[in-house]
């Protein structure tokens, strides 16, 4: 998304709000941009504010977001320098045709608007308009990490990058879940006035001013089964016996398979081996016993199957993101 601040008027940055959408995603760009300009102020004397912010609608002039709040909306203008897609309340993971049929209007207006050459970013499941407005076909993006196996089922022209917080793909921005907008709005802030205003706008709204990665907040139990029934049932007999050293023969045994047709059938159906299931459901019980006892790191290593902390440190970083002790202290 290359915004530059106009040396001859505000850069013009539109929120689209539409039924259902969430007050947070919406109000979260406005407030850390006004939050901003006071920084700007108080940093570089004298500055004028480089933007100048709508929320509009299509429908009528009040929208009724999430929640039952209604709050008013202009019509679209003559154009904006960005338009910006908020996400939706999403009550279940399923049934996205009956949640974006409704929105024909919002998504003809973002497939006009980014054809007209404007820059388009969407916080969260705002990302499922971008890419159902055909935005996203051969660029990289990032949603919900709850809602990314259905995203990555349904747009399969789409290079999701699943743990990201924010994407930035040429004229197209995508967030990660919902307290991405913070993200979002410090992204917007340092294109604006640069990094210093930027890193003090984060400071004072306690918000990060380097997005992090979503895995350390994944939780495969919020998340709908998604493997095979045969890798199911692998992940399932592994996730039984996580401080049992890993013994591939065993396992075929225990399925009635060969060694080779095992490892052939897993990689087939999830695209990784048994030990990297293994692997993985040693990290997520992990981290459930770094936030849910106090058990040392060394004894919650032993607990999932490793003699050497440091070896299982690595493993646990390169999936989560952050080593056992930070993933504990945040």
């Amino acid at each position: 998304m290359k915004i530059q601040p106009r040396a001859t008027r505000p850069m013009r940055i539109a929120v689209l709000a539409y039924p259902g959408c969430m007050g947070t995603q919406v109000f979260a760009i406005s407030d850390l941009l006004g939050m901003a300009g006071h920084m700007g102020q108080a940093l570089q004397p004298g500055s004028d504010v480089p933007y100048a912010l709508q929320l509009i609608g299509l429908r009528a002039r009040t929208v009724t977001m999430a929640g039952g709040i209604s709050v008013a909306v202009q019509r679209p203008g003559s154009g904006c320098d960005l338009l910006v897609v908020p996400g939706m309340d999403i009550s279940s993971l399923s049934a996205w045709s009956d949640k974006l049929e409704p929105l024909g209007r919002e998504l003809a207006y973002i497939r006009k608007t980014f054809a007209q050459g404007t820059p388009v970013a969407a916080v969260c499941v705002g990302s499922f308009l971008l890419a159902e407005a055909g935005l996203l076909d051969g660029r990289k993006a990032t949603t919900a990490w709850l809602c990314a196996q259905q995203f990555a089922s349904r747009y399969p022209g789409t290079e999701l990058s699943a743990d990201a917080v924010l994407v930035e793909d040429g004229a197209v921005t995508t967030t990660g879940a919902v307290s991405s907008a913070f993200d979002l709005a410090i992204h917007l802030v340092k294109k604006l006035w640069g990094a210093r205003v930027a890193t003090a706008t984060a400071r004072v709204a306690l918000v990060s001013a380097r997005p992090a990665s979503q895995a350390p907040f994944v939780d495969p139990g919020l998340l709908a089964p998604s493997l095979p029934a045969f890798s199911q049932g692998v992940a399932q007999w592994l996730g039984t016996r996580l401080a049992q050293p890993y013994d591939l023969e065993r396992l075929a045994k225990a399925f009635h398979v060969s060694a080779r047709t095992l490892l052939r059938r897993v990689k087939a159906e999830t695209g990784n081996s048994p030990l990297a299931l293994l692997q993985q459901a040693r990290v997520e019980k992990a981290k459930q016993l770094l936030t849910g006892t106090s058990w040392s790191i060394a004894r919650i290593t032993e607990a999932v199957g490793y003699a050497d902390v440091p070896s299982f440190s690595r493993l646990f970083a390169s999936r989560v993101g952050e080593t056992p002790a930070r993933y504990r202290r945040r």
